[in-house]
């Protein structure tokens, strides 16, 4: 089987996400035998390439042209579905981000196929890939599988692989392979215009290696700058589950779970937090997850790598104050 991998970048950068999914068609292809492709498009995305090359893939696809400069889900559709009927990949998988949301479906469905959206996992049975993904927000997950004749279309949620497990191609670099695709002006019907962007308190959390978040074990907003204190002296983020920033205490960028970001970062100290489902779906793909809740039986310590059965009023100062001398010692 071969297995291709689009990738994002916008305005000079990568999506991070677009690694973990290439971890993830890594993994498919040694469960399945199977060999990996990466594509990056756009325009001047000659370093994309070459970075995508010294992954273990069997070749880089560099789409270019001017039209594919600013993104447009018509301009990628007409360009990507040029390189697919050429390419023929039996899967074609992409990183489940907002861009990938809006252009994503309408290939698939150009080429006259389905697609399983936000998967957080997949197994092989008997040479035959089952996907996984969630439903109502998190309270189960379903087994999808495809039917039909290939290409098939897949997403992989933010965090559902490490892009730290992604391995370096064995010879040093893989062949870069210019793609030339054909795209008119009139094919593209929208006008993309400045791209939105957070206000300037906003953080994006999925880029955050450290995480301290806190639930309603805080108790009361006053309490918050005694978590914001142990996050600065980790050098982490602050974030808080659905009631801390339902009640206004933090803003809603703040917000990990099924109803704010989902994040994966290296360490995710869980304060005061019971650990709702609708919290752990957003936090789970932590690589440590180390849990401080007065409750012994909180289901938080179910997926915590780590748990301390305390109280975080007296945990959280001793802890700064532990930081803040290792720092100066």
């Amino acid at each position: 089987m071969k297995i291709l991998v689009i990738t994002e970048q916008r305005q000079g950068k990568w999506n991070n996400a677009s690694f973990e999914t290439l971890a993830a068609a890594q993994q498919i292809a040694k469960d399945t035998s199977s060999t990996v492709s990466a594509l990056v498009i756009g325009k001047g995305i000659a370093a994309f390439a070459d970075e995508l090359a010294a992954k273990n893939v069997a070749e880089v696809l560099k789409v270019e042209h001017d039209l594919l400069d600013a993104y447009t889900a018509d301009g990628y559709c007409a360009a990507l579905k040029q390189v697919i009927e050429s390419a023929k990949p039996e899967l074609v998988l992409f990183p489940h981000t907002y861009q990938v949301r809006d252009f994503a479906p309408k290939l698939a469905a150009m080429l006259g196929k389905g697609m399983i959206g936000d998967c957080i996992g997949y197994r092989n049975e008997g040479g035959k890939l089952v996907f996984v993904r969630q439903m109502f927000q998190g309270k189960t997950a379903a087994d999808v599988i495809f039917v039909g004749t290939a290409p098939w279309f897949a997403s992989f949620q933010s965090g559902a692989f490490r892009a730290d497990l992604l391995v370096a191609h064995p010879s040093g670099k893989a062949p870069v392979n210019a793609v030339s695709v054909t795209v008119n002006a009139e094919q593209i019907r929208t006008k993309p215009l400045d791209l939105f962007k957070e206000a300037k308190s906003a953080v994006d959390l999925t880029q955050a290696p450290l995480i301290v978040a806190i639930g309603r074990g805080i108790k009361a907003p006053e309490n918050i700058p005694q978590a914001e204190a142990l996050a600065k002296a980790l050098g982490g983020e602050i974030a808080a589950s659905r009631p801390i920033c339902d009640e206004g205490w933090l803003p809603m960028e703040r917000q990990i779970g099924s109803s704010g970001q989902t994040v994966a970062p290296k360490l995710y100290l869980a304060l005061g937090i019971s650990g709702a489902i609708q919290h752990v779906v957003g936090m789970k793909g932590a690589r440590t997850i180390v849990a401080i809740n007065k409750d012994a039986n909180a289901p938080i310590f179910e997926i915590a790598d780590y748990g301390v059965v305390g109280d975080i009023f007296e945990i959280m100062p001793a802890l700064t104050e532990a930081l803040e001398k290792a720092k100066t010692a």
